[in-house]
């Protein structure tokens, strides 16, 4: 397996690995309109004999009161069926947080599965007094701290980019 940035020639590969790992085509659009704004994106797929197999996505979020902080959010994460269970998708969570941190993020949220993220340093996010914009539950809205105590002091509201809205 090998984890790389995505290039344009990937696109067609992205999106077919992410209408295969979700019931809907939403969060293949969602990157899709994404990739069209002017922002910054951690983009990396996985491949498996020159094959596209997964792929993740970072984009920026932003905390109420806290413009200086440099947040990202970690949707979507995508793998294809046949090959989910094999760790794939967690060597494309450790290493788009390592590209994170690379750029100079000091934070990562993710709404996700309580017992998932959690191996990759993420904790509820009400340990910090961040809200998401999203009604969620407080177990599935979590971050990771990239730069030790980045978050102290910090609380609010996280807010993710307009795309996000249909999801």
């Amino acid at each position: 397996m090998r984890i790389r940035p995505e290039t344009e020639a990937d696109r067609a590969a992205v999106r077919a690995v992410n209408e295969a790992a979700f019931e809907t085509r939403t969060e293949a659009d969602l990157v899709e309109t994404l990739r069209g704004k002017d922002i910054s994106l951690v983009s990396l797929v996985a491949e498996v004999d020159g094959k596209v197999v997964g792929h993740i996505l970072f984009s920026p979020v932003s905390l109420t009161g806290r413009p200086q902080l440099t947040l990202m959010g970690l949707a979507p994460m995508a793998v294809a069926p046949d090959y989910q269970r094999k760790g794939i998708g967690s060597e494309l969570v450790r290493q788009g947080l390592t590209h994170c941190k690379d750029l100079g993020c000091c934070a990562v949220v993710v709404v996700g599965h309580p017992e998932y993220y959690p191996r990759f340093g993420f904790v509820p996010a009400g340990r910090f007094a961040l809200r998401c914009e999203y009604d969620v539950p407080a177990d599935v809205f979590m971050v990771a701290e990239l730069e030790a105590g980045a978050l102290n002091g910090a609380s609010g509201l996280v807010r993710y980019d307009d795309a996000f809205a249909g999801v």
